[in-house]
């Protein structure tokens, strides 16, 4: 028997953990937290139900774990996002084109927020590393404020929290309600003849606001 044939295969839990999460993300966004099924799971991935609740604990460890790794995913790319070198209204343009990109490269990401709304966000509230994705969302936009406020640029009665929210809310709707303000107004959101424009809006939208009432 050849040396490679008769030596057992080396298990990379971590790599088949990520496998596994690779597909619970399309399956719970396509078919929400009910809908979603972990034999449909495992028979997607090359290993077994068992070993998903292995890992896992059960389908809610499982949901868990997508929302985590969904939520620590945009939050890495906000805190490599290089914008000392810019000025603050440039900063806070890009911090947005960057949320407006992310958003539409990874729709799964705006199901999955929409359907843990639905769920008042239980699930999440147990996550044990919640608190960890607030700062990173709004240290960048903290220093870009602040620079903008150092030199007179910016107004000084609103928060980190207030433009993440306007930024979020742009982009998240933009993916979240295709369907319906296509089936209502005949526009498709996600129209590729439109993405320049829209990115534009929202970088827009945000400096527009900032600035209001200043010279």
């Amino acid at each position: 028997m050849a040396p490679d044939a008769a030596t057992p295969r080396l298990r990379d839990p971590e790599r088949t953990k990520a496998e596994i999460i690779d597909v619970a993300t399309r399956e719970f966004a396509d078919q929400g937290y009910a809908g979603a099924r972990v034999d449909e799971i495992a028979s997607k991935t090359r290993t077994t139900k068992r070993m998903i609740y292995y890992y896992f604990g059960a389908k809610e460890g499982l949901y868990l774990a997508v929302l985590e790794r969904a939520y620590r995913r945009i939050r890495a790319l906000e805190q490599q996002l290089d914008v000392e070198h810019l000025t603050p209204a440039d900063a806070l343009r890009q911090l947005a084109e960057l949320t407006f990109d992310h958003h539409e490269q990874h729709q799964d990401f705006v199901r999955l927020v929409a359907i843990e709304n639905i769920h008042y966000a239980q699930h999440l509230l147990r996550s044990e590393t919640r608190e960890g994705f607030a700062a990173p969302a709004l240290d960048v936009l903290t220093r870009i404020l602040a620079r903008g406020r150092a030199v007179g640029l910016f107004r000084d009665d609103l928060d980190a929290l207030d433009i993440h929210m306007i930024i979020s809310a742009f982009c998240v709707f933009r993916g979240a309600n295709r369907y319906t303000f296509r089936a209502i107004f005949d526009r498709d959101l996600m129209d590729p003849r439109l993405r320049a424009h829209l990115r534009q809006m929202i970088g827009d939208l945000v400096v527009a606001h900032v600035t209001a009432g200043r010279p």
